[in-house]
């Protein structure tokens, strides 16, 4: 059983279209603007400021918010009322269905539980799957930071999905990016995903537009978002006084040679970029 996103489960259970989990997510995205789009709204950020604040979050994992008091741009007061807009502007998507006629509210409610059914069973083979595994740490611990990252670098939201079991053959990818640490305990920690995937992700990540991404731009943002989620996970599961050695990303097509001859796991995730598949290896 695979864990998903609300709209997507939806989707696969024919309650709604193509057409219409693209119109409830984008109302949803609008009723959920960042704190960096209010702040410019209200006057008190410039674009170049929330930009600052922006790329401050590819090197340190902390909040907007944080950053920007850090910095001087925005005061407690300030932060305060911009975290009240914020919640009183948010919908669910539950709500955005109901309020558009797409689903009745007992439909809803019906949906929910069986998803989160879904999500629950996910969770339990993740916890048996992981149970005694050495690598079980260094996974939770990029799972986290998957979690955190995705919604502060890519403006979108990410979570686990479903354990690769072992002996099944992982999702195929179009593009995988790696990094190995060189340490007392050596670990490899890679992220694949198809090209569409890649794509978004080098929007997000760059600020750019798909016709501005080519293949070469796609792989090179994927590398460099596994070498920001090395940085965290190292920090998380090393000792501080453990000397460590990180590689340049590297490259291949597919993640199944570094599910051979060593511990290892493969985490499916989904997203509202598309799918992929986070491999830690021993």
């Amino acid at each position: 059983m695979a864990a998903k996103f609300f709209g997507q489960f939806l989707l696969e259970q024919g309650l709604i279209d193509g057409a219409q989990l693209l119109e409830a997510l984008e109302v949803q995205r609008a009723s959920n603007p960042l704190l960096g789009e209010l702040a410019q709204a209200r006057g008190w950020l410039t674009a170049a400021q929330a930009a600052r604040i922006n790329e401050r979050q590819r090197a340190e994992d902390k909040r907007f918010g944080d950053i920007a008091e850090e910095m001087g741009l925005l005061d407690g007061h300030q932060l305060s009322q911009l975290l009240d807009e914020q919640k009183a502007r948010r919908k669910l998507f539950g709500e955005i269905l109901v309020d558009r006629n797409m689903l009745t509210r007992e439909q809803v409610e019906s949906a929910l539980k069986a998803q989160q059914n879904d999500r629950d069973d996910a969770l339990k083979s993740l916890e048996l799957g992981m149970a005694g595994h050495p690598l079980a740490d260094i996974a939770s611990a990029a799972l986290a930071t998957c979690g955190r990252l995705f919604p502060r670098l890519l403006k979108q939201q990410a979570q686990f999905s479903r354990l690769v079991d072992a002996g099944e053959a992982a999702p195929p990818t179009g593009v995988v990016a790696s990094v190995h640490i060189a340490a007392q305990r050596s670990f490899t920690l890679a992220l694949g995903c198809d090209a569409a995937t890649a794509t978004g992700i080098a929007c997000g990540f760059l600020g750019i537009t798909a016709d501005e991404c080519d293949d070469a731009l796609a792989q090179d943002a994927l590398g460099e978002l596994v070498n920001v989620l090395m940085g965290y996970v190292v920090k998380d599961v090393l000792p501080d006084d453990m000397a460590y050695r990180p590689s340049p990303p590297s490259f291949s097509d597919n993640v199944e040679p570094l599910l051979d001859g060593a511990p290892s796991l493969a985490l499916v995730l989904t997203s509202q970029l598309g799918p992929a598949v986070l491999v830690v290896r021993g």
